[in-house]
Formats: C-alpha cells, sequence, structure tokens
C-alpha cells in the first residue's frame, strides 16, 4: 500500500504481515483520500480496516473532464508532463521480499497523485463540472464492497466459445479445481492455469492424461505435475448428470441481450435507439463518454421496462431508484422520457 502526504514523503505499507492497518486509518482519516479508479481499490482497503471519509477519484475525474485516455501514466503525462514508468505492473506482487526497484516503481505510482488531483480539479473547475465529480466520489464511496459474483466461473476468457451445456459443465470443474490450488498457494489463478488452456482443453476433451498432456501448456514441467488434477476435474465436468450441467447463461432479472429486443419487443427496440442516439448527442455536448452520463444498464432496464406515466417525473424517479446521480438526472430524464414516447 503506497502512501504520500505533504511534508511526511511516500511510505510503504506491506499489509501481508500486519493484517490490520487500522491504526493507519485513524492517522489519515481526517483528509481527502486521493487514488486512481477508486472502486478497485476501496475492496481491498475495506479489507485491512482502511476506510476513506472522502476520497477524490482520479481516473473518474479524468472521464468527467473528457481526457481521452484516463489510465494513471496517460493522465499524468498529459496534465502533468511527467512520463511515468510502468515496467512492473505485470509482476507477480506476492514476492517476499519484494525487490528495491519494484518498491521504488510502487513510489512513484504516488509520487504525484496529489499534484494530478490539483490540476483535475482546476480542469473541472473550468468546466462546470465539479459539482458533478463531488457527487460520483460520494456515490462511489456509498457503493461499499460489492456482493460476491454469481456462476464467477462464466467470467473465463473465451467462454463463448464453448458450444453446449457439457462443456460448460467441464470449464465450471476444471475452474474450480484451479480456484482451490491458487487458493492453496496464495497466487493468482492465472499463474497456476491460463484462461485459454482451460478452454482449449475443454474444446479438444481429451480422453486419457497423455492426451491432454500434448496440449500447448499443459505440455510444461509444472502442468504435468498437475496433469492428474486437471484431467480428474475435467472426467468430473464429462460425468456431471444433465440435470447438474449448468445453463447456456446465468439467469438475471434484468431484460435480453439488446441483439434480441427488434424481435420480442419492437417497439423497446425503437425507444432505446432513441435513448442512446440523444445520450450520444449529450456525450459529445459535454464532452463526457457516454457511459458515465448515466449507466447502459439503467438506460437499458427503462427503455424495456418504462414507468407509467411516461413523463420527466416518472422518469427522475426511476432513475434516482436505479442509483442515478441528480447531475445524471437533471441532464438525462427529460431526452430519455422523449425517448420512450416513440413506438
Amino acid at each position: 500500500m503506497q502512501l504520500r502526504r505533504a511534508g511526511a514523503g511516500t511510505g510503504l505499507v506491506d499489509p501481508i504481515p500486519l493484517g490490520d492497518l487500522s491504526v493507519v486509518q485513524d492517522a489519515i482519516a481526517d483528509t481527502e483520500w486521493v487514488l486512481h479508479a477508486a472502486s478497485q481499490d476501496l475492496p481491498c482497503l475495506a479489507e485491512i480496516g482502511m476506510v476513506p471519509a472522502r476520497i477524490f477519484d482520479t481516473e473518474l475525474a479524468a472521464r468527467l473532464a473528457g481526457l481521452p485516455r484516463v489510465g494513471l501514466a496517460a493522465v499524468v503525462e498529459s496534465l502533468l508532463g511527467y512520463s511515468l514508468v510502468k515496467g512492473h505492473s505485470a509482476a507477480d506482487w506476492s514476492t517476499r521480499p519484494l525487490p528495491e526497484e519494484w518498491l521504488v516503481y510502487a513510489a512513484l505510482d504516488v509520487e504525484v497523485l496529489v499534484d494530478l488531483r490539483d490540476a483535475l480539479a482546476a480542469l473541472l473547475d473550468q468546466q462546470g463540472k465539479t459539482e458533478w465529480a463531488r457527487q460520483e466520489f460520494a456515490a462511489v464511496l456509498a457503493a461499499g464492497t460489492p456482493p460476491p459474483r454469481q456462476d464467477p466461473w462464466r467470467r473465463t476468457s473465451g467462454v463463448h466459445g464453448l458450444r453446449n451445456r457439457r462443456q460448460l459443465g467441464m470449464l465450471r470443474s476444471l475452474w474450480q479445481a484451479r480456484d482451490d490450488l491458487a487458493r492453496r498457494r496464495d497466487v493468482a489463478p492465472g499463474r497456476v492455469l491460463p484462461d485459454a488452456a482451460m478452454v482449449s482443453a475443454v474444446q479438444a476433451d481429451p480422453q486419457t492424461e497423455a492426451a491432454l498432456l500434448e496440449l500447448p501448456v499443459f505440455r510444461g514441467r509444472a502442468n504435468r505435475r498437475l496433469v492428474g488434477t486437471w484431467f480428474g476435474a475435467l472426467t468430473r465436468g464429462r460425468a456431471l448428470p444433465e440435470a447438474e450441467l449448468p445453463p447456456h447463461s446465468r439467469p438475471g432479472d434484468g431484460p435480453p441481450p439488446v441483439n434480441r429486443w427488434a424481435d420480442r419487443d419492437p417497439a423497446a427496440a425503437t425507444r432505446l435507439q432513441a435513448a442512446r442516439t440523444g445520450l450520444a448527442a449529450l456525450s459529445e455536448q459535454h464532452d463526457v463518454p457516454v457511459e458515465n452520463l448515466l449507466s447502459p444498464d439503467l438506460v437499458r432496464r427503462l427503455m424495456w421496462t418504462p414507468p407509467e406515466p411516461r413523463d420527466a417525473g416518472t422518469v427522475a424517479a426511476a432513475l434516482r431508484a436505479g442509483g442515478a446521480r441528480e447531475w445524471q438526472v437533471e441532464l438525462t430524464c427529460d431526452l430519455l422520457a422523449e425517448a420512450l414516447t416513440r413506438a
């Protein structure tokens, strides 16, 4: 964990041997925390007792300010003129002790964050978006820790290339075996076995351990030792009763995929197209990415199941109920109410 504060310099704290860092929380709870892409870091910080009272998210601020690239290095270079070295971003940070050059790299990541915050705050103020940013930062804090994902194995890269429920069952079994092993080793699952290797193994459907070892990745020394684990997982998935196989897609409470709207509800498809066209124009007018103007999922839900009566008042209420911030409601409710009248 990297910390930098005026007058105190930069500190690097390793939470693994220390566990609870609430003592650090007590020392800095009175100040604004500057983070880049805060929604990624806040759940991890909360696990070690670190919960800010207010934040400034430089990635989110860059989006609202209309910067074309919002990665930390790109924003720093654009606004401050510095180039950040990103050579160790993909390193295995579970390594202990961490090499000196990795520690320097980590420290430099926060070296200019406060300067970047000030530059972005000035830019937002110049564009009249300071209040938008304040509401967005408050929403990130209020969101808290997200619930555990349902069926996380469905996020395997390449899963859409699998054709049937039997293959999905085999992938799920292999994913679970990999996850169990990664947890025991305390390493990222992708370092145990890449997603692409799991998908290719399912597609090849090897009938023997020897056949599995013929596939790329599985020929390596580490996976040769684990061939029994991987082949056993594939065998269990292959032997699952039909009733225990996963469905093609996880059932949800939202609207169907957009590519099916025209067949299932042409009027809803027309409404969505009108909403998207209007939001795209609004995005260009205010130089804010359309996904930051309003959650695309919220737009789809509203167009699929419109509130009644279909006017600005009911649309505004539906947007607030869906988590939209006031600045978003004010900008979009009239436009969306008009889209709801399309048929």
